[in-house]
C-alpha cells in the first residue's frame, strides 16, 4: 500500500528526513539473525559506527535495538561500579534525565544543575570532582538538544582524566556531524543513535567505548536484562551473534546510511549543517524572530526560536504542517515561549528557502513584508493565504 501524500519535511531533530538508499535498505529480502549473512552485516555495521565515532584498532561498538535513550541507559547502568557515582553535568532536559536514568537503578547521583542554556563551567566541575571522590563517572551530553547548545566534550574529558574519572557522553544528537572524536577527545563511553545526524532510520543505537572497558564490565554489577553491555558485547564481539532478536531489515538500512556518511565524511556533514543553519537563522532574523543561544554556543543540527507575541505554538505547529514542514515544541520550561527547528537529515537549501516563506507569510505583523519580498512558497500548487494569518 503505497499513499499519494507528499512527502513532509521533518524539521524535528529526529527521525530525519532519509536518503533514498536509506529507505530502500529497508526492502531487503527477510533474513535470520542467527544467519552467517546477518553476522556480516551486524559485523560491518558495529565496524563503520565505531569508524565515525574516531575509534581505532582498541575500540569497539555494541548495537542495540532500542532507542538513543536506551543507549545511554546501557551505558550509565553498565559502567558505574558498584560502589560509584556518577556526577552529571545538567544544562538541560537531556543532562536532567541522564541524572533520572541513574536514580532509577539506584546509582549514587550527584546533579551539577547550570540551568538550562548555560555554558558548562570547567571550574564548577572541578569543584564537584574535588570534594567527592566517590564519583566515579561524569556524564554529559554533547548536543543539548532541549536549547540547541554544543558542550564542550574534549575540555569535560580532558578534566575528569586529570582526576581519574570516566566520561559517559550522551552524542544521540551530535554524532556524525558535530566535531566528536573517540580517540582525540578521549572519550571514555559514547552512546549515540541511528536516526539523527547519521541520517538513518529509527529503531537502532549504540555504544562505543575500548575493547578493554567493555570486557571489564564482566565484573560489575548486572543492573539490567536487556541493557546490559557486557551482555552484547560478549554476544556481538565474541560470539558474533546479537544476544537477542535485533530488528534485521534497520540493520541493513543503517549500513546504507553509515556508508553515505563515511562518504560525506564528518567534516563535510558538518559543513553541509552548518550552512543550512546559517540561511535558516538569518532568515528568521530577517523576520524579527528571536533566537535563544548566542552564535558560538549553537550547535549545527538544531535552533531555538521565540515565539513571537500572540502566536501560540499549537497554531503554528498547525499551519506549518499544512505547508508540508513539520516543527518541534519546546521542552519543559521553555515549552511557553519558543520552538525548535532541526537542520538534520537531507533537508537541502530549497526547503529552507521555501519554509521561510511560508512562515513569513504566517506570522503577523512586520513579517508581511517579507512575505510579499519572498512570495508564494514553490510547489505547494496553491496560492499563499494573506501574510498574518496566526493572529
Amino acid at each position: 500500500m503505497t499513499s499519494d501524500a507528499p512527502q513532509l519535511v521533518l524539521m524535528n531533530p529526529g527521525p530525519v528526513v532519509t536518503d533514498e538508499r536509506v529507505r530502500a535498505a529497508l526492502t531487503g529480502p527477510d533474513l535470520c539473525h542467527r544467519d552467517r549473512d546477518f553476522t556480516r552485516l551486524m559485523t560491518s555495521v558495529r565496524a563503520k559506527v565505531t569508524r565515525i565515532a574516531g575509534g581505532d584498532d582498541r575500540h569497539t561498538s555494541v548495537v542495540l535495538t532500542a532507542s538513543g535513550t536506551a543507549a545511554v541507559e546501557a551505558a550509565i547502568l553498565s559502567a558505574v561500579p558498584a560502589g560509584g557515582g556518577l556526577l552529571v553535568v545538567d544544562n538541560g532536559h537531556y543532562g536532567h534525565r541522564m541524572a533520572e536514568i541513574a536514580q532509577t537503578y539506584g546509582i549514587r547521583v550527584r546533579r551539577l544543575e547550570l540551568g538550562w542554556g548555560t555554558p558548562v563551567e570547567l571550574g564548577a566541575v572541578e569543584r564537584e570532582l574535588a570534594a567527592d571522590p566517590g564519583l566515579t563517572h561524569v556524564g554529559l551530553v554533547h548536543h543539548e538538544t532541549s536549547t540547541g547548545m554544543l558542550n564542550d566534550v574534549r575540555g569535560l574529558c580532558a578534566l575528569a582524566h586529570r582526576y581519574g574519572r570516566e566520561v559517559v557522553l550522551d552524542a544521540v544528537s551530535s554524532i556524525g556531524a558535530e566535531s566528536l572524536n573517540l580517540c582525540e577527545d578521549e572519550v571514555d563511553w559514547l552512546a549515540g543513535s541511528a536516526n539523527k545526524c547519521l541520517e538513518g532510520t529509527p529503531g537502532l543505537s549504540f555504544v562505543c567505548a575500548r575493547k578493554d572497558a567493555f570486557a571489564s564490565l564482566g565484573s560489575g554489577p548486572r543492573r539490567s536484562y536487556y541493557l546490559d553491555l557486557y551482555r552484547h558485547f560478549r554476544a556481538q564481539e565474541q560470539a558474533g551473534a546479537p544476544a537477542f532478536t535485533p530488528a534485521v531489515h534497520v540493520f541493513r538500512s543503517f549500513e546504507a546510511a553509515l556508508d553515505l556518511a563515511l562518504t560525506e565524511g564528518v567534516g563535510a556533514r558538518r559543513a553541509r549543517y552548518g550552512r543550512l543553519a546559517g540561511q535558516l537563522r538569518e532568515g528568521l532574523a530577517a523576520l524579527g524572530l528571536d533566537l535563544l543561544l548566542p552564535p558560538e554556543q549553537r550547535a549545527v543540527g538544531l535552533t531555538a526560536i521565540r515565539l513571537p507575541e500572540g502566536v501560540g505554538y499549537p497554531a503554528l505547529e498547525t499551519a506549518l504542517r499544512a505547508e508540508g514542514f513539520v516543527i518541534y515544541a519546546a521542552q519543559e520550561q521553555l515549552a511557553e515561549g519558543f520552538f525548535r527547528l532541526s537542520t538534520m537529515g537531507r533537508i537541502t537549501a530549497a526547503d529552507v528557502e521555501r519554509f521561510l516563506a511560508a512562515l513569513a507569510r504566517l506570522l503577523p505583523g512586520p513579517t508581511a513584508v517579507a512575505a510579499r519580498d519572498r512570495g508564494p512558497a514553490p510547489g505547494r500548487g496553491s496560492a499563499p493565504e494573506p501574510a498574518g494569518v496566526l493572529r
